[in-house]
C-alpha cells in the first residue's frame, strides 16, 4: 500500500469509545473509577452522556494489590449500566407519581376519577385538576396550586361545590 493511503487499520479512530482500566464508555454511559474520599477505597462513578452529574456512584473493589482498583472490564461496564438505567427509571417514576395523583369518588352519578396534575416551573408553576366521569369523559377542568393537596376529602368538596375552583 502506498503511503499516501494508509491501511485503515493502522489508523486511529478519534470518536472511538474510551475503553481503558478506569475508564469505560460505551452505551451512551462512561464509567469512571475514581478515588473515594470518604474512606481508602476507591468508588465508581456512571455518567449519562450529555449529563453534568453521575447518575450512580457507588464502591468499587479494589485489585489485587489491595491498593489500587479493580480495572473495568465489558462485564461489569454492561452490569453498572444495567444499574444505573433502573436508577434513573426509578427516579423517573417517583417524579411521575409526585407530579400526577389521582384519587376516585363515588356519587349520585357513579364514580369519578379526580385527576391533579403539577407542572413544576420556576417561575410558573401550577397544577390543574381535572374531573372524569366512569366512562373517561371529562366533567370540568381548574387551574390550582401547586401546593394543592388532592384527597378523596378535597376531591369530594370540589364535586360538591359544582367543580368551582376551590
Amino acid at each position: 500500500m502506498s503511503a499516501d493511503y494508509p491501511d485503515t487499520d493502522e489508523q486511529q479512530d478519534d470518536d472511538a469509545p474510551i475503553q481503558e482500566a478506569r475508564v469505560w464508555q460505551g452505551n451512551g454511559w462512561t464509567a469512571r473509577v475514581i478515588k473515594n474520599d470518604d474512606d481508602e477505597g476507591w468508588a465508581v462513578a456512571m455518567i449519562k452522556d450529555g449529563e453534568p452529574e453521575p447518575a450512580l456512584v457507588g464502591p468499587w473493589t479494589m485489585g489485587r494489590d489491595k491498593k489500587n482498583p479493580k480495572p473495568l472490564d465489558v462485564n461489569a461496564f454492561n452490569t453498572l449500566v444495567k444499574t444505573a438505567n433502573e436508577v434513573i427509571r426509578r427516579h423517573e417514576q417517583q417524579l411521575h407519581a409526585q407530579l400526577h395523583k389521582n384519587v376516585f369518588v363515588s356519587t349520585d352519578d357513579g364514580q369519578v376519577k379526580v385527576n391533579l396534575d403539577i407542572v413544576p416551573d420556576e417561575d410558573d408553576a401550577y397544577a390543574t385538576l381535572t374531573a372524569f366521569d366512569q366512562y373517561g369523559e371529562e366533567l370540568a377542568q381548574v387551574r390550582v396550586a401547586p401546593t394543592f393537596k388532592l384527597s378523596v376529602t378535597s376531591a369530594s368538596a370540589w364535586i360538591e361545590n359544582g367543580y368551582k375552583k376551590p
